[in-house]
């Protein structure tokens, strides 16, 4: 089994959203309570959890829009430049904990004493941008952490998985032109999902070109189309770039219950996808991998797929397969 941590605060449940937005505070506690009763907690490590240092959080956001964001919450504005961005007076207090207790994650497996993390985190980051808010993100956690990666402990290499049903199209601003980071979305296009960036043909640009790749899905395709996809597509391309760590923004609102798509993914179809990236980080980067939360509003369903997820990163999901199919021969 290995030694898996996890990131979660009951602080990162103060972020309120107001009364019919998707991503609420319930998105953490069903997760946290399926945990609990399927006893997962006692075999996890508590990463803690800090508020995240300003000099850490510039590498990626404009001073600018970080005082912007935090003036907004202070005078009680109720959102950050768009609907979608709804806002609290505990907001950017709660996205300096969700940053910082990730830090605290890259810098526990660094360490060693970790072998990979799950971060329960709100709110979520990839849409954000250097210099704007989208799509419910205000910090961009994933691209944080990588540059974290690179100029606290010198990683050359980090591959980046997106499998949120949204395209991160603030990650992939951000490292467009990074040749040391290679950016993998897969996600739903074209369709009205949001936020119509991540075509095919984008691949970066400058000494970026080629460490971006999207992966597009139509409306109504499910587990082969994705399998497809990530066996021709991402197994190669990070085989090729061969990451030293990988960090992935787990959104799990492809799933054919959540109403945030058309895309028609299973529960079993999830937990291919991360029992397959989990084989490829072993095989790359010694297992290392910080999975952090992006989307998913399906309540009924984030219970199974969550506590899926942090069973594989332990290594228990793929243990009770085998012996099942142990049993199923004798």
């Amino acid at each position: 089994m290995k030694r898996t941590g996890l990131l979660y605060d009951e602080r990162f449940l103060l972020h309120k959203t107001g009364d019919g937005h998707p991503e609420v505070p319930e998105r953490l506690t069903v997760i946290i309570r399926a945990m609990e009763e399927a006893d997962l907690l006692s075999k996890l490590v508590a990463v803690p959890v800090t508020r995240a240092k300003m000099t850490w959080i510039e590498k990626v956001h404009a001073p600018k829009y970080i005082h912007r964001f935090e003036e907004a919450c202070m005078l009680d504005l109720g959102e950050l430049g768009d609907p979608d961005n709804q806002i609290c007076p505990q907001t950017y207090d709660t996205a300096l904990l969700a940053v910082g207790g990730i830090l605290n994650a890259v810098d526990m497996l660094m360490e060693g004493k970790i072998d990979n993390a799950f971060c329960a985190v709100r709110p979520p980051g990839h849409h954000a941008e250097m210099m704007d808010a989208y799509g419910f993100c205000f910090f961009n956690n994933v691209a944080i952490a990588a540059r974290y990666l690179q100029l606290r402990h010198n990683v050359s290499r980090i591959g980046i998985i997106d499998f949120d049903v949204h395209h991160g199209n603030g990650t992939q601003h951000i490292f467009e032109q990074d040749p040391d980071v290679f950016y993998y979305s897969i996600h739903e296009h074209p369709s009205f999902a949001y936020p119509g960036t991540g075509r095919e043909f984008e691949k970066g640009s400058g000494p970026g070109f080629g460490t971006t790749l999207n992966s597009t899905v139509l409306p109504g395709q499910g587990d082969e189309e994705y399998k497809q996809k990530i066996a021709k597509e991402l197994l190669p391309a990070f085989d090729q770039f061969k990451p030293e760590i990988i960090l992935v923004s787990a959104g799990f609102d492809a799933h054919t219950a959540d109403d945030m798509s058309d895309i028609n993914l299973s529960t079993e179809g999830f937990t291919w996808m991360m029992e397959t990236i989990c084989e490829m980080a072993d095989r790359c980067c010694n297992g290392r991998i910080i999975s952090i939360l992006e989307g998913g509003y399906a309540l009924s369903v984030l219970p199974e797929l969550l506590r899926n997820h942090v069973e594989i990163l332990l290594g228990i999901k793929q243990l009770q397969t085998e012996s099942e199919r142990r049993s199923h021969v004798h």
